[in-house]
């Protein structure tokens, strides 16, 4: 059954037991290149293979862009 939370202000959906880790990848988004917010706290990267996704949970991904 798939859950429901909030990526970056909009909906989304994704299978039940997903964690932050597995979003990242289902998202095709590079870990060393993302900070994340879970429920407006600063989420540590060790942490993102063990947090699982919860419904109604508040995810911001903030994407990291070089140049100059």
């Amino acid at each position: 059954m798939p859950i429901a939370f909030t990526l970056n202000g909009e909906p989304h959906t994704s299978a039940e037991g997903q964690t932050i880790l597995g979003l990242l990848r289902e998202l095709d988004l590079d870990p060393s290149r993302v900070a994340i917010e879970l429920n407006r706290r600063i989420l540590k990267q060790p942490l993102w293979a063990e947090t699982p996704l919860h419904s109604g949970a508040e995810i911001e991904i903030v994407r990291f862009v070089g140049g100059g």
